[in-house]
This record gives C-alpha cells, structure tokens and sequence, in this order.
C-alpha cells in the first residue's frame, strides 16, 4: 500500500508542477487533506521555481507558519538565498538561529539580495511597491478574499495550497451584509477566486501521511466525503507501547490502552450538563496527558522502527475555547509531573497545521444544552481529530448524539450560497459512530 501511496502521491506533485510550468494558467489550486505534504510541496515549487529563473515569494497565515516554512527551505535548499519579511517587532525563534542563508528584514529592500521571500498575509497586505512572477499561499483556504484582493497587485501567478476541509477564515464583524454576494470579503479567497475563475485548474493531493491506517478512513468520511484520501502507511506501521506496566489499573490507564491498540478512544464521562469550563472533563484530559508521561509511552513508525520514547513535545491537547485551554495548562501544572506543564495546549485555531503524536481532545459539544454553530462547525472538530500520527484520544460526556438529535440544523438558506459540505451535524454523528466502538466508560 504504501508503494501505491508513494506513486499517487508522486504523479499528483508531476502534474501540480506541469501546470505550474504552463503559462497558460495564472492560477493554480491545490485541495489538501490533513498532513498530506502541503509545506514539502510549498518547499519544492519555491525551488522549482527558484531554479527556473522566478524570484517568488511565500505567503502564509501566521508567523509560526512562516518560521516553519523558513526551516524547512533552509534545510532543504542551503544554496538558496532566503528572506524573512517581518513587522518590526518580531522576535526571530531559536530553531532560526544560526541559519546562514536567511536574512530577515522589514522592507523588500532589506531583502533585495533573496532569491525567494516568505511572509504573512498581513505583513505583504503592507507592501505597496514591486510586483513578482510567482507567488506561493499556503493555507491558503484560511486567507478572507478581501485580504487576497489586498495582495494580488503583488504577483502575477499564483500557487494556493490549503486543506478546504478545516477552518473558515476568522472575523469578529458581523457579516450578514455580504451573505450571497459574489464578493463576499469573508469567504476564504479561494472560493471566491474559483467562483470567478472557473477554468483555474484544481488539484488533489491523494495521500496522508500523518494520519495512521486507523485514523484516515473516519476522517475521510467525516470531512472530506467527495474527496477520498488514504494513509501513506499500512497497518501495524506504527504502534505505541507503554515502557512501564501500570501497577494499578485506573480509567485513565483503559483509556489509553484502548488508544494504543486501536488508534482512537473516547474517555466518556457521565451524562451531565455542565459549563464549558466544567472541572472534571478538564481534570480527566490532563490527567490522561500525565498518566501518558508516567507510564513512558515509546512509538515506533515508518520513522522510527526501533521505537521512540515520546515526550511532552508529542503531546497535544486540544478544546475549543482559550478559557479551556488556560484551566488544562493549570491542571497539568497540579498533576506534578515535571514535564506535564510543556504538553501543548490550544485551541483547533491554533494547533491548526500541527502536527503530534498523541492528541487528546475535549469535544466540543461535552455537556452542552444546545449545539450552536461555533461548537457544531465541522472544521473544528476536523482539526483537533486530525492532528495525530498514532492516536487520538476525545474526551466527552456522553449524550452528544441525543443533543445533536434534538438539536437539528437550523442554519436560514440564502440566496445564491452554496450548501456547505461536510455538515457540522452530519460530520459529529460519522465520528460518534466510530468513536463509540472505543467507547472506555469513565
């Protein structure tokens, strides 16, 4: 199988690059599922184009985006001439030191000996002189069109990379106004630009490779129902194991043992409705992120096939609010475990594009009254389920299916709006399914 992947995915890169070469097209889209090698493909058509001739430029979302874009061109190309365009109040990492083919600066001119040049959106949006061939977007399906619409004076083609199976763009105005419009400013630039352009051509990448054999096909269904993508790797490639047996067997310790062998789990807790910032689902969340870290879990994969111990660094922990988040990171600061404070914890905003190897998440939807459409959009519940390369394990109470049942969509239709696929109703109840076959009563 994975032969099979590694060829698909190889005749998909020829011909995102074919089209690439082609002056015919001023556009070119590329769809990806979670961890299907979006960044190594912004790697590669940045040198590809590099080496043609073009002096292109990147642009992404965030700053953590553009640092890890930075680390991955400097390492992959060290004779490439790299700049970091930068506000002037960035703080450059230390993984960014000691990179010798990067500059960074804060106007084009500082830059004006590099061959390719990687910002965020924001930062291009301030540049108002010097035109490129070629710019790359990456996450490009989380840029609004009318930050798009800010930069497109700055390029002449364009590559757009993103995964159109996660978050929308983020807006705290109202937007009801622009509902239907062809210009809607708070669509993700891709959609309207396609809406606009419809002979743009639009690729696939067909393969994960962070998802586990156990993992793809759910999120498959889930998500992404009319774009079916498999694993890059087979079963029994990666499993995880626990270096100390536990002495006594708790919950937490069914949990787990459940997540090892099967890849998913759902910690369940009684029927309850509670606050979101309900104590115990946070509590059971950290103390499975602690539980993990004492006992000593070692994974072995196609990259490690003498097994790795993992640590706090391969831990996430993902919710939906940043109150929840701050009440985790708590929680593990008072389980004592003197590494359990470095476990990741966010938001799906902002563990979007990460990737570990065990996620633990809290549902949404856990003791809720009501399914509103923050906490039923399908993009969230996508990102947090889909950040792990072994396992991952959702915390909940239970009764979310009968709060879905009772709480049908009743999202108003509009004119001129296309249906948004996959529905945040439909998309919980695939998952539920499946997670109810690694259901570990709590």
């Amino acid at each position: 199988m994975k032969t099979d992947s590694t060829a698909a995915a190889s005749a998909a890169t020829t011909a995102i690059l074919s089209d690439l070469a082609d002056a015919r097209h001023q556009a070119v889209v590329v769809d990806s599922p979670p961890g299907a090698g979006k960044s190594t493909l912004v790697v590669r058509a940045a040198q590809e184009l590099a080496a043609g001739g073009e002096r292109p430029i990147i642009i992404a979302q965030t700053n953590n985006q553009v640092d890890d874009l930075i680390k991955k061109l400097a390492g992959s190309h060290p004779g490439i001439a790299l700049g970091r365009l930068s506000a002037s109040d960035y703080s450059p990492p230390p993984a960014l030191d000691g990179l010798t083919n990067t500059i960074i600066g804060r106007t084009l001119t500082d830059l004006s000996g590099c061959q390719i040049i990687v910002g965020t959106s924001a930062k291009w949006a301030t540049v108002r002189d010097g035109t490129f061939g070629w710019a790359i977007l990456d996450e490009a399906y989380q840029m609004r069109s009318d930050m798009l619409l800010q930069l497109v004076e700055r390029f002449e083609r364009g590559l757009f990379v993103g995964d159109p199976g996660q978050l929308d763009p983020f807006t705290i105005v109202d937007t009801e106004r622009w509902i239907g419009l062809p210009h809607d400013p708070t669509q993700n630039g891709v959609s309207v630009m396609l809406e606009h352009n419809p002979h743009i051509p639009v690729h696939r990448l067909p393969v994960s490779w962070r998802l586990p054999s156990s993992a793809a096909p759910t999120i498959s269904q889930a998500f992404y129902p009319f774009t079916d993508f498999a694993a890059g790797t087979n079963n029994g490639t990666r499993a995880l194991e626990f270096r100390t047996p536990g002495l006594r067997k708790t919950c937490l310790d069914e949990t787990l043992a459940m997540a090892f062998t099967t890849g998913w789990a759902l910690h369940e807790l009684p029927r309850r409705h509670v606050p979101r910032t309900d104590t115990e689902t946070i509590q059971s969340a950290a103390h499975l992120a602690e539980r993990l870290l004492t006992r000593g879990a070692v994974a072995t994969c196609e990259n490690n096939p003498a097994g790795r111990d993992l640590g706090a660094a391969d831990i996430a922990i993902g919710v939906a609010h940043r109150d929840q988040a701050d009440l985790v990171r708590a929680a593990l600061t008072r389980t004592g475990h003197p590494d359990a404070p470095r476990v990741a914890v966010d938001t799906a905003n902002r563990l979007q594009g990460r990737e570990f190897e065990v996620v633990i998440v809290v549902h949404p939807l856990s003791g809720r009254r009501d399914a509103t459409a923050f906490h039923l959009e399908a993009g969230r519940l996508c990102v947090l389920a889909s950040r792990h390369r072994q396992a991952c394990i959702v915390v909940a109470r239970e009764g979310i299916a009968d709060l879905l049942d009772s709480h049908p969509s009743t999202d108003p239709v509009h004119l001129s709006v296309r249906a948004k696929f996959p529905d945040g109703w439909e998309a919980n109840h695939v998952m539920l399914a499946k997670l109810a076959q690694h259901r570990v009563a709590a």
